[in-house]
Order: C-alpha cells, then sequence, then structure tokens
C-alpha cells in the first residue's frame, strides 16, 4: 500500500529579490523518511524582477511539479488553494530630517486633537466643577486634578498600544496590533481575488 503525500500550503511567505523558490518553503509536507527531505528541496518558482512585490502561487503548479517527478506519488492536499510570496526588497535607511518632521506634525496633531476633544466636553469647567464639590472652594486652575489627569493620558495611551517604545508591556496584542491583522488578512483576500479574476479571463 502507497502511504500518500500529504501538502499543506502556507498562508503567506517572504523572500528576497531573485530567490528560488521549493516545496518546502511553501508547503508544510508529510511523507515517508528520505523522499520527504528530498521533495523539499525540489524547485518551484524563481523569482524575477517582472513579477514585482507580491506573487501568487496556486496549489495546481504544485501539483504540476509534482506529477511531472513522482507521478504515482498519492497526493492528499489540505488547506488553503494559495500562497502569496511577498519580494521584500532592501529597505532605505530613513532620512532622519523626513522622521523628524512627521514626528513633529503628529505630535502636533494629536495635541490639537486632545485640546479640541477638551472643549468640546467642557473639561476645564468639569475639573473646576469637581474641586468645588471637593474642596468647597472655586478655583480658575485646579492643578492638583489637571496635572494628575494629564499624566493619566499618557500612561492610558500606553497601556492601550501595549508598547514602551519598542518593547510590550505583556504577550497580548495590542487593538493596533489587531487592525493591522485584519487589515493584512483583507488585503490578502483581495489579491487573491483579483489573482481568480485574472486566471479566468485569460482561460476565456
Amino acid at each position: 500500500m502507497k502511504e500518500a503525500l500529504f501538502l499543506r500550503l502556507r498562508k503567506r511567505l517572504a523572500v528576497k529579490p531573485g530567490a528560488l523558490i521549493t516545496l518546502g518553503d511553501i508547503c508544510q509536507i508529510y511523507w515517508d523518511g528520505e523522499r520527504e527531505e528530498a521533495i523539499k528541496r525540489m524547485p518551484i518558482y524563481r523569482v524575477e524582477p517582472k513579477d514585482g512585490n507580491l506573487i501568487i502561487i496556486d496549489i495546481m503548479q504544485v501539483i504540476q511539479r509534482l506529477r511531472q517527478v513522482y507521478p504515482e506519488a498519492e497526493l492528499d492536499i489540505q488547506g488553503s488553494p494559495q500562497i502569496i510570496v511577498e519580494v521584500q526588497n532592501p529597505r532605505k535607511k530613513a532620512n532622519p530630517f523626513l522622521v523628524a518632521i512627521v514626528w513633529l506634525v503628529l505630535f502636533i496633531g494629536s495635541g490639537l486633537a486632545i485640546m479640541n476633544f477638551h472643549t468640546d466636553v467642557s473639561m476645564t469647567q468639569v475639573h473646576e466643577r469637581i474641586f468645588y464639590l471637593i474642596t468647597g472652594q472655586k478655583s480658575q486652575q485646579p492643578l492638583w486634578l489637571q496635572i494628575p489627569y494629564s499624566i493619566g493620558i499618557g500612561l492610558g495611551m500606553i497601556l492601550f498600544f501595549n508598547h514602551i517604545f519598542k518593547k510590550k508591556i505583556n504577550e497580548e496584542p495590542s487593538p493596533l496590533e489587531v487592525e493591522l491583522f485584519m487589515y493584512q488578512q483583507n488585503l490578502d483576500q483581495y489579491y487573491l481575488q483579483n489573482e481568480n479574476k485574472e486566471n479566468q479571463r485569460t482561460k476565456t
């Protein structure tokens, strides 16, 4: 009795320009002994400059390649029918001047957003009212309320984004990381659907 060759395509792969993509790079493989190690080194695709930054490899390409080498193998295909290969070009060094400008714009913009929000909800009057309820005295600058409140905003943002510079506070993903993950999933689905449409057009 022949032992089936089990294949499961990974969802995403990052490679360098000009890389040779092997079956082991794009698939989880289970087969018997030495043949499993040999089949992992089987070339599937060579990245070329015309491919751009994203490549879609379909399971049918893998099956076609396997049938050429192992026509008698019994295939058991599981998981996604396609994998997205991202070609990572060398990153350019960030320009410190541009980084400083972006940081300054974001700093001023976020500060204005907070101040406009506090103006809309009359936060100054709220602090004055709280100060009067606690002390029985009126003050237009209740600093012992405003200073802790301002510090609390900063600490709250740190806890919300779960980061202190590059260090995470705990292993739980931050809301921003979850949103980026959802965005990446939607983007991948878009690429896959467009690839299927292009394939249907070429067939017709």
